[in-house]
């Protein structure tokens, strides 16, 4: 893998987490130059590699989540493997776990045992809902993270039951939350003089990730008393924002935040005194009379094909698109000429498509990245390089170490 000139080229990461959150928050790092080896237990019975679908025996999610990582074996409970995780940990810069509170220490691999065999570590702790708290060895999921941080309460038709998407949402996001804290992490430490670099332990809870992304709920329940409510896909702040059905059964979404853009839609709809109408003028008024404007707007778009209502909006400059799938994005000519797919290389299934690393840093190469390892695929270059031999390896191989 080619890391020449990006950012966290340089920084090694040890990821000993399992499923898809504190992975995924190593995999992000790894995509912009980081070095990130990743510790499986030697039965390798991390649950993301039975995810559905399987393909051919192969669990698309392992390989996509945990891309470019070397993976190696290790069982740190027993006490030749908690030895060769301290021999080890001493050339990395981070840490990733995701164990349940105090499981570490169980282990005998205490925040003091790991930083006075690496002083300038840092240790990343993803879980449910944070190392303290009343709550702090529950177990945690997706699901539960979003049900909690009230994001599914949002979500859903309004007088209907909640719902989930499907897709982890609440593990991704705390795996977003887990690089900023790790490229936060490395930013402080080594802005400061070598013998000042001390590591840093970061309890990130998922639940509160989550929640941090619902800005303004907790001001307008204590401020104004509102509970923000289910509402379909239509947005109760402003209008006219909602996803609506053409005439040949494609979903639309589209979007007037502010009143340039409803202008906008009124042109398009051929009715550019509606945007004066005292009904309709201001985001408060639309929203006053927001029944009444969506079904216009509804029948409007139900009466046209999209290539048609596509051309209307294009014309008028109003923000729309397409209800895409995921076959749609992939054929998307701005996703094609941008290249926001990339092909993982894999010697089991061929080339693996997966999105792109995000962002990107003009004028540097991109990355080629293989899709996630083997169980202990890397143990001997890894193992090689603290000096043990082939013999070593096999021996620790028979006592189930590795």
């Amino acid at each position: 893998m080619n890391t020449a000139g990006y950012p966290l080229k340089g920084v090694r990461i040890l990821d000993m987490a399992t499923v898809i959150a504190a992975p995924f928050a190593a995999t992000l790092c790894g995509d912009m130059g980081a070095e990130v080896v990743k510790l499986e237990l030697p039965i390798g019975n991390d649950p993301l590699r039975s995810l559905a679908p399987v393909h051919e025996g192969h669990a698309l999610f392992w390989k996509t989540t945990n891309r470019g990582k070397k993976g190696i074996s290790l069982d740190v409970r027993k006490a030749e493997g908690r030895e060769l995780f301290l021999k080890l940990i001493g050339d990395f810069d981070v840490l990733v776990e995701n164990f349940r509170t105090d499981t570490m220490d169980q282990w005998g691999l205490s925040l003091e045992t790991l930083h006075a065999h690496n002083p300038g570590l840092i240790v990343l702790r993803l879980t449910g809902f944070g190392q303290t708290g009343p709550y702090a060895r529950r177990p945690g999921f997706a699901r539960i993270f979003e049900a909690m941080s009230g994001f599914t309460h949002l979500t859903g038709e309004p007088g209907g039951p909640p719902q989930h998407m499907n897709y982890p949402l609440g593990d991704v996001t705390a795996g977003l939350f887990g690089a900023f804290s790790i490229c936060a992490a490395l930013a402080e430490r080594n802005s400061k003089i070598p013998a000042e670099r001390l590591g840093v332990e970061i309890d990130l809870s998922a639940t509160e990730a989550m929640m941090r992304l619902l800005d303004p709920l907790a001001a307008e329940y204590r401020i104004g008393g509102i509970v923000r409510e289910r509402a379909g896909s239509r947005a109760t702040y402003t209008s006219p924002s909602n996803v609506y059905q053409t005439a040949d059964g494609i979903w639309c979404t589209l979007v007037g935040t502010g009143d340039a853009m409803f202008a906008r839609i009124c042109r398009a709809m051929g009715c550019a005194e509606l945007a004066e109408d005292p009904q309709f003028a201001t985001n408060e008024q639309r929203m006053q009379n927001l029944e009444q404007l969506d079904a216009r707007i509804a029948a409007w778009c139900k009466g046209l094909p999209f290539a048609e209502l596509e051309v209307l909006l294009d014309r008028h400059d109003v923000p729309h698109s397409k209800v895409y799938s995921i076959a749609d994005s992939l054929r998307d000519p701005q996703m094609l000429s941008r290249g926001a797919f990339i092909d993982l290389v894999d010697p089991q299934l061929g080339a693996v498509p997966a999105p792109a690393p995000v962002p990107r840093f003009v004028g540097r190469e991109s990355q080629r990245l293989s899709v996630g390892p083997d169980t202990g695929q890397h143990n001997e270059e890894v193992y090689g390089d603290l000096g043990l031999t082939a013999q070593d390896l096999r021996g620790l191989r028979e006592a189930g170490v590795i």
